[in-house]
């Protein structure tokens, strides 16, 4: 009896110990394919959804409700298998004793279950609640750090932590909530489970005692078995409430997950590799929201010119460099480059074509090496050091203390301004594309950085096909052709020369510059 004993429990925790060895591994395993898939998905859709998204809340997407999900589906994998199957044997068990007296307790337990799944509902409510203001808050923590310097600048810190202590206690309340009737779960089912087995007594007593209908050793058994079925049962409500919480966290994963991507490619896109001809852009209308930011507007880019936009703030310039990268597509009309409308084009390839510069130096917190090396993965050092040279960042990368292998912080803050635009060009000169964008590169800067990084801008367009937006008209004097627009349409267009004789709207951008 002693080593049966022994023997049994060794077994148990034996077989116990490698259920959750090996569920531990599906458990992670998921959470990382889920991770990734979230990341994958995050990359993959356009810069218009974040444009109305916050960002915040797609942190929180992946970050704690992923988590959540941990918590409350792949923490119960393995009562699912094992909890209603000692619930079946157990009944199989009961009903081969009195088949009478288990009918019985069939009919009274669904009230119970019915009783128990109105609490469950409520949970999935105020799980999404809550998830929502988490992303709500962690949108706020994500503002404040990019926005830091202007929040100090204007002491606008008591605004700042009045938004995010009232976020907090929105999410205290629904936490509260959420916890409160989860805790309400466990002695609802208890009370249910004794209620049941109070019932049993009184009816099983019955038959034992009146009817003399069941022997009384064999109730006890029964009622050991009754009590057996408690146990899985109050673990399999409990699990339902974690799945009703959890699903709160899975709809919103699976919301990322699900987004239609609208920037979409065509079976077997065309992989495109130079540039030989032109772009077009032929009667293209563009929106953001309601008002038309482009409309019917037509353009042509020769291999080897550069082209300038020109215009107001508002007049659409910025959107041509969106539209051409693919970033948005147009509402009508259509780009092409050589003759193929980009749509045609994979996004990679097209991509691969075009060089961007920002008015943003949009740099990350790593080396200067792998800063640059962004556009061209497998470059050599001796590559990296041209492109910095070309773009007149060497000296100033040498002076720095550790030279390429400086790391320049978060979003590259320990540099000036003139200096994150320099690594800018040098990875764009990198990369070597074709084309060139350029979206107003140098309106950040002062009058040395702008010399240096004018210079660098006007090497790297060498041979080479440009659009820029420009905002400092004297940078672009010696353009092919300059665009001048106003609302969404050309007003004007030449050479600098020609723009001036006219006297129009060119002329009057260039005195209220002189001016300046």
């Amino acid at each position: 009896m002693v080593i049966l004993v022994i023997s049994m429990f060794f077994l148990k925790n034996l077989f116990g110990y490698l259920a959750m060895y090996f569920i531990t591994f599906l458990r992670n395993g998921v959470l990382k394919d889920l991770r990734n898939a979230l990341y994958k998905k995050t990359i993959e859709l356009p810069i218009s959804y974040y444009s109305e998204k916050r960002k915040g809340d797609t942190i929180a997407r992946i970050t704690s409700d992923v988590l959540e999900i941990q918590h409350s589906f792949l923490s119960i994998l393995e009562l699912i298998v094992r909890e209603p199957l000692t619930i079946v044997f157990t009944i199989i068990a009961m009903i081969s004793i009195s088949p009478k007296l288990t009918l019985f307790v069939f009919l009274f337990l669904p009230l119970s279950g019915f009783l128990i799944s109105l609490i469950g509902k409520s949970l999935k409510r105020k799980s999404d609640k809550v998830q929502r203001e988490q992303g709500h808050f962690l949108s706020i923590l994500e503002e404040t750090l990019g926005g830091l310097r202007v929040i100090k600048a204007f002491n606008a810190e008591s605004r700042f932590m009045e938004t995010f202590q009232k976020s907090t206690k929105r999410f205290y309340n629904f936490s509260n909530g959420l916890l409160n009737r989860q805790n309400l779960a466990s002695p609802t089912s208890e009370f249910f489970g004794i209620a049941a087995i109070g019932v049993i007594l009184w009816y099983g007593g019955q038959m034992v005692l009146v009817d003399k209908s069941l022997q009384p050793e064999l109730f006890i058994t029964y009622m050991g078995l009754a009590y057996q079925i408690l146990t899985p049962a109050k673990a399999i409500s409990k699990a339902s409430y974690g799945v009703k919480k959890g699903n709160a966290a899975a709809e919103r994963v699976l919301e990322i997950l699900e987004t239609e991507n609208p920037i979409s490619e065509i079976e077997n896109p065309v992989l495109k590799t130079e540039f030989n001809q032109e772009i077009k852009l032929r009667n293209i209308s563009f929106k953001y929201e309601e008002e038309y930011v482009l409309k019917n507007f037509n353009l042509t880019v020769p291999k080897g010119a550069t082209v300038a936009l020109v215009g107001q703030s508002g007049s659409g310039k910025s959107t041509i460099a969106n539209l051409v990268t693919r970033f948005y597509d147009v509402n009508e009309g259509e780009i092409t480059i050589d003759d193929t409308n980009i749509k045609h084009f994979s996004k990679k390839s097209l991509r691969g074509l075009l060089g961007l510069v920002t008015q943003d130096s949009i740099l990350f917190n790593d080396s200067v090496k792998n800063n640059i090396r962004l556009g061209k993965e497998n470059a050599s050092d001796t590559e990296i050091m041209e492109a910095a040279k070309i773009a007149n960042a060497h000296q100033f990368i040498m002076e720095l203390p550790n030279g390429y292998d400086t790391n320049i912080g978060d979003s590259g803050n320990k540099l000036s301004g003139g200096q994150k635009q320099r690594l800018s060009i040098a990875r764009a000169v990198l990369k070597n594309p074709p084309i060139m964008i350029l979206d107003e590169a140098t309106s950040a800067l002062d009058t040395e950085s702008e010399r240096l990084v004018q210079d660098a801008l006007e090497k790297m367009m060498r041979n080479r096909t440009s659009i820029v937006i420009a905002h400092r008209l004297s940078t672009i004097q010696n353009a092919t052709n300059i665009i001048v627009l106003s609302k969404g349409e050309i007003v004007e267009q030449g050479s600098h020369v020609e723009l001036l004789s006219k006297n129009g709207t060119y002329k009057k951008l260039v005195d209220m510059q002189s001016l300046g």
